[in-house]
């Protein structure tokens, strides 16, 4: 079984704790991280992108000339998307673009994401990270402490901690988290985890199957 180190702010390990072999669910079948991803981007774009069609185009009611005996194409109207100002021919509308995936498959990614960190050295564990008013001078000295400084770095908290987010949030690639609400994709995307005992033993009693 593995053995992980759990340490304080000044990265002194205060203890080691024995994980098992299948920790977070072990590793998923290839394609469900791209996929969850892939679900968590898509439900995560607005779709309110929207181009003019003739109709909507201001203008263009009057016939331009007469329709016969021009010796120009017939045209009812100089908004057409044919002409110069006209509307747009099957251009973007309003759209939702979100979709579902069944809660199983988005937590068994999540726990595989987090088995492949946890594997890679990825996640720093913490007894506890505590802040009694923002102060990101504090933060940032934590973090260099830890080897975190000038990565990417998700803290992952057991409740909400408003003076910590905000010592964080002028932090470049820093961001927080509850570990109820991790995601694939955030732990995906960051180069490290920052994780308290607390939020561990949450995300360890989730069950996968």
């Amino acid at each position: 079984m593995p053995e992980i180190e759990i340490k304080d702010k000044e990265n002194k390990v205060v203890e080691k704790i024995q994980m098992r072999d299948d920790m977070f669910g072990g590793s998923a079948k290839p394609g469900l991280l791209h996929q969850v991803v892939v679900n968590f981007l898509a439900n995560q774009r607005q779709g309110t992108h929207a181009t003019k069609t003739k109709g909507l185009v201001r203008g263009g009611g009057k016939k331009p000339y007469r329709q016969k005996h021009t010796g120009r194409a017939r045209a009812g109207s100089n908004r057409s998307p044919l002409w110069r100002g006209g509307g747009t021919i099957f251009g973007p509308q309003p759209r939702d673009y979100s979709y579902s995936v069944p809660k199983k498959v988005k937590r068994r990614a999540l726990m595989a994401a987090l088995h492949e960190k946890l594997s890679s050295n990825e996640i720093v564990f913490v007894d506890s990270i505590s802040v009694e008013k923002p102060k990101t001078k504090e933060m940032v000295h934590m973090l260099k402490n830890l080897g975190l400084d000038r990565k990417s770095v998700l803290i992952v908290l057991p409740e909400q901690n408003g003076p910590l987010s905000l010592s964080v949030r002028n932090i470049p690639g820093v961001k927080v988290t509850r570990a109820m609400d991790l995601n694939t994709y955030d732990v995906v995307a960051s180069n490290m985890l920052l994780m308290t005992r607390e939020a561990l033993t949450r995300l360890a009693d989730m069950k996968v199957s």
